[in-house]
């Protein structure tokens, strides 16, 4: 087993590990999830019927607007939430909801996140550092 470090701009929250959930899409917690279940449940989405609870989700970019915030903030209150998000690209509200929510954020990785870790893999997710360590078999 190895293990490869990537770095990104840092991000917010606290340090998690766990197992990623990839896809090159993009994310809205309002559109794509079914968030009292915990999966992702729009059709037309790559990880639709994934159960994304506990992962740490690797996605493309921030979409949606406003309700983002209270969205992730409510799943971390519910306790069906993934462990991190890890996004190319973040917008404002999506910070402002992990924020919100203590969910660890993080973005603008150098290279494109979702070809750099793949599904399954165990990740540990430092935002305060900026990095990003997987463990690779």
């Amino acid at each position: 087993m190895s293990t490869i470090t990537l770095r990104a701009h840092r991000g917010i929250g606290r340090d998690v590990e766990g197992i990623a959930l990839v896809a090159n899409d993009n994310f809205s917690a309002r559109y794509d999830l079914d968030r009292i279940n915990g999966v992702f449940s729009r059709p037309a989405h790559k990880l639709f019927g994934q159960n994304y609870n506990g992962r740490i989700l690797v996605l493309n970019a921030a979409k949606g607007g406003v309700a983002t915030a209270w969205m992730l903030r409510e799943m971390v209150a519910r306790g069906v939430t993934p462990r991190a998000l890890l996004l190319n690209f973040a917008n404002p509200i999506m910070a402002q909801g992990a924020a919100f929510g203590d969910l660890p954020l993080m973005d603008r990785f150098k290279g494109d996140v979702t070809s750099l870790i793949r599904n399954g893999e165990r990740i540990q997710v430092m935002p305060s550092q900026g990095m990003v360590i997987v463990e690779r078999d």
